[in-house]
């Protein structure tokens, strides 16, 4: 059988010959744009020599017009081929996503062989079900390969094949000058001390790569090409400021995160314009003593309550939010610009809001005294606490109070103030006997009882940290959250009930995977999990009533969180498991959350309550929106959580050497994560620090086993520990231990074999066993 070579056609055919290609000479810029422009795929310079009969000198002419364009911006590199910089890939390529638009669609551009995006924007095809890429739903920053495709209308999407995770095009983090001697400082180059924990090296930055830099600047930088060995190197791009600033630690989660910050002429024109909502044919709520209840440093106030008893023992409640669809109507610049942001972000310093102050302090904020539209809800419950009924009415409402979650409980418990005393009888005292009605629901109801508790980070007017404390709990918090909680489920009822598409906050139960892990690990402290039960919030709740009074209470409240799967938005009713409730919406929050937002323009034109409801969204075009904005959400939680571990490693970096109460809060092969008594910092102990043998990671057991003597370090352990390093500019704490560990027995081979351990067969010829980690003093 002969061999096909190069050129051989069909069976009988004769082998065809090159064509000879007459020489075009070699084309001028706006002929070669205008070629690559219309090119079907993406050309390297041979295809282009060949496109245009080039040779020798020519071609080499050529490549010197093609390095001219690509240093101007003119054309883009994808791996060997050129394209035409605002062309789209034909054959697609690697992309970023760079912004969400209005109708909710993720909106990318191509990337370059440097990582430089090109093109221009090109809507993101997220296919449904099981042809939707696995892992997490991709957001603004992330990158994927992808395959471009051209529309009906003769525009371009691309659909993702892969994705790759965000792109680490740009670092963030403080310059340090090489020589910061008086009169030296910033002169030359330095490098960069990276802020993300993830990054383990410094990158160089040369002289003229500083831009003006001076040491302990908050910088970002470009990554610049690097092959072979030796340092990497970066080339500095925006200067935020100074390391020293207090607000360093947010400026730096804002920017590393990409959070948009401020907003468009376009926006502030029409929250300008903005103004008092009238009367008109809402219902007047006006005269109803509706109150605020929120925290101590809110910024906003976008929900209300009251409650009266009825006869028999039942009570009617209003909740009243905040009619932020009123100003944010569709397709708006505010519309679009909310959007994109998805929420507000919260730090101890500042408030990245969702929409302009103008509207989210101001005009749709519910302050005492003044008249504010609403969307309301009066809901009617028995003395059990169960719903009998529930209307939603458009309303126009004037707070009676604000008040702190402080204030109101001082006020239950017996010590109002000059504010509270004349609320107490006739507001506070009706509200709290409708929450003890609706808390025997709850305990009908079982949902999930996990504690966590929040740390709250107190600032001085500089902004310098003065105290980190646990936020206090009170029933006022509770009373709040339960009649949101009822409301939510109202909002989703009634949006059921009249086939109006919805977006959910759905909750799923844990996949098999972490169940199964669960049973092993409980079953390492003599607790049970049946296997092969349906798990139910009641089911974790006894898990953890039994273990409330031994000593690994902490421990495995620790494993049943890391059990539980992430909430996120979508179309699709999961229901929420840890409320133990079958539909569930967000509705009681539209200032700071656009699926509330959502929610209430759902609302508004399922119910005709007004011409400025959801327009005819489709299943997908919610979908498409529910993506973004859980996307939004797990953005705002990583920079929120990457600022806060800031805060607490600066307030803590005057104290290195000092001892601190902790407890082991994760367990891996490589040490144990503590987390602080006093301030609820995070950090790491390794391995080394744990003692002078090798240490087995009993995975299933969450513990580090010593293989000579079997002390165990596990998960929930109190500990002592000293604070070795503090690092502002990463949140970074690293510490030693100086408690005694947990006496064990001695794991042998067998009995590190068993059904809750991996097998580890030492090897051979010297080295620690597999599977096991040493400690090297």
């Amino acid at each position: 059988m002969k061999k096909k070579g190069r050129g051989n056609g069909d069976k009988g055919k004769a082998a065809s010959k090159p064509v000879k290609r007459q020489s075009l000479g070699v084309p001028d810029r706006q002929t070669l744009l205008a070629f690559l422009n219309q090119a079907k795929t993406a050309m390297g310079p041979r295809e282009i020599a060949i496109a245009f009969g080039l040779k020798g000198d020519d071609r080499r002419a050529l490549k010197a017009l093609l390095k001219e364009l690509s240093s101007e911006g003119a054309i883009a590199r994808t791996g060997r081929k050129d394209v035409a910089s605002s062309a789209v890939p034909p054959d697609g390529g690697v992309f970023q996503i760079i912004e969400i638009d209005g109708e909710g669609d993720l909106m990318a551009r191509a990337m370059g062989r440097d990582d430089e995006v090109f093109g221009p924007l090109v809507r993101v095809h997220l296919p449904r079900g099981t042809a939707r890429p696995t892992g997490p739903a991709p957001g603004v920053g992330d990158r994927f390969v992808g395959k471009t495709r051209q529309n009906r209308d003769g525009d371009y999407d691309v659909q993702i094949i892969k994705q790759l995770g965000r792109t680490v095009e740009k670092v963030f983090g403080v310059f340090r000058a090489a020589d910061v001697r008086p009169g030296h400082a910033g002169a030359g180059g330095g490098r960069l001390v990276p802020s993300d924990k993830k990054h383990r090296h410094d990158w160089m930055i040369l002289p003229e790569h500083a831009k003006g830099a001076k040491d302990g600047d908050l910088v970002a930088a470009r990554l610049l090409p690097h092959r072979g060995y030796g340092p990497k190197k970066a080339e500095i791009v925006d200067i935020f400021g100074h390391s020293d600033n207090p607000k360093a630690a947010s400026i730096l989660a804002i920017a590393a995160h990409g959070i948009p910050m401020g907003f468009s002429d376009d926006e502030r024109a029409e929250a300008a314009a903005a103004g008092p909502a009238p009367l008109g044919s809402r219902e007047d709520l006006r005269s109803l003593p509706l109150i605020t209840i929120d925290p101590d440093d809110a910024r906003d106030h976008d929900d209300a309550v009251y409650a009266e008893a009825l006869p028999g023992g039942g009570h009617k409640i209003v909740v009243a939010i905040a009619d932020v669809a009123h100003y944010v109507t569709p397709g708006s610049a505010l519309d679009h610009g909310a959007l994109q942001r998805g929420n507000s972000v919260y730090f101890p310093d500042r408030v990245v809001p969702m929409l302009p102050e103008r509207l989210s302090a101001d005009l749709c904020s519910l302050m005492e005294g003044v008249e504010r539209p609403c969307l309301a809800l009066e809901i009617r419950i028995d003395a059990g606490g169960h719903k009998q009924s529930h209307r939603f009415v458009r309303g126009l409402m004037k707070s009676a109070a604000s008040l702190t979650y402080t204030q109101a409980q001082r006020a239950i418990d017996g010590a109002p103030d000059a504010q509270t005393a004349p609320l107490l009888d006739p507001v506070l005292k009706p509200l709290w006997a409708a929450y003890r009605a609706l808390e025997k629901a709850r305990d009908q109801r079982e949902p999930l009882e996990i504690d966590s508790p929040e740390r709250k980070i107190i600032l001085s007017p500089e902004g310098q940290v003065v105290s980190i404390a646990v936020r206090e709990r009170f029933d006022a918090h509770r009373l709040i959250e339960e009649m949101m909680i009822l409301s939510n489920v109202c909002a989703a009822e009634t949006l059921e009930d009249k086939r109006s598409p919805l977006i959910y906050r759905v909750h799923d139960q844990p996949s098999e995977t972490k169940l199964a892990a669960l049973g092993d690990f409980l079953a390492t402290v003599n607790l049970k999990w049946a296997k092969g039960q349906p798990p139910t919030p009641a089911r974790f709740n006894r898990v953890l009533a039994l273990a409330a009074p031994t000593e690994h209470a902490q421990m495995i409240n620790e494993v049943v969180l890391r059990t539980q799967a992430q909430a996120i938005y979508d179309t699709d009713n999961l229901g929420h498991f840890g409320l133990n409730l079958r539909r569930y919406a967000h509705f009681t929050s539209p200032i700071r959350r656009y699926a509330d937002l959502i929610v209430h323009r759902a609302l508004i034109s399922a119910l005709g309550l007004g011409d400025d409801g959801l327009k005819k969204a489709t299943p997908d075009q919610l979908q498409k929106i529910a993506e973004a904005i859980t996307a939004t959400e797990r953005r705002a939680m990583a920079a929120e959580r990457e600022a806060t571990d800031r805060y607490v490693a600066a307030f803590l970096s005057e104290r290195v050497g000092a001892v601190f109460e902790a407890r082991i809060t994760s367990v891996n092969r490589f040490g144990v994560f503590v987390r602080l008594d006093e301030t609820g910092g995070d950090g790491l102990v390794p391995v080394m620090r744990l003692g002078s043998e090798y240490f087995h990671h009993d995975e299933a057991g969450h513990a580090l086993i010593g293989s000579e003597t079997g002390d165990r370090w596990e998960l929930g352990a109190r500990v002592k520990v000293r604070l070795m390093e503090a690092t502002p500019v990463s949140g970074g704490l690293l510490f030693d231990i100086v408690s005694e560990p947990k006496p064990g027995p001695v794991p042998g081979r067998r009995s590190l074999r068993g059904p809750a351990r991996a097998t580890t067969p030492r090897r051979k010829i010297g080295g620690p066993p597999r599977g096991v980690t040493r400690r090297r003093r």
